[in-house]
């Protein structure tokens, strides 16, 4: 089975589901997002194999999402503005055969393993 992460290393989330996707035996495709982006189209079939909405998937605790004045923004706009600043994006997203998930907590990986 593929199982694909969206990874910062800096977010204790994101190492958890790490090593619980590693724990139970895969060798996960590890995708540094910050490093490269996923498009608008890419976040978009995310937020429809999630189930999620923009809203739920962008970080609105972020410093940029009041520095842009994303508080009232349509979805498209989040869109958007996650695909140009991608530190607004929510983490971990962990993609499988089973299913998509943002994996917070971590344990919410087993859902999909």
């Amino acid at each position: 089975m593929t199982v694909t992460i969206w990874h910062n290393p800096a977010c204790s989330n994101s190492r958890g589901a790490l090593k619980l996707i590693r724990d139970a035996g895969f060798d996960p495709r590890v995708i540094d997002y910050l490093g490269a982006p996923p498009d608008v189209a890419t976040l978009r079939q995310v937020l429809a194999e999630s189930g999620l909405s923009a809203r739920e998937l962008v970080r609105s605790k972020e410093a940029q999402f009041t520095e842009l004045g994303l508080d009232a923004a349509d979805e498209a706009t989040l869109l958007a503005a996650m695909a140009e600043h991608p530190r607004l994006i929510n983490r971990p997203v962990v993609r499988t055969p089973k299913g998509t998930r943002l994996c917070r907590p971590p344990e919410t990986v087993l859902e999909i393993l």
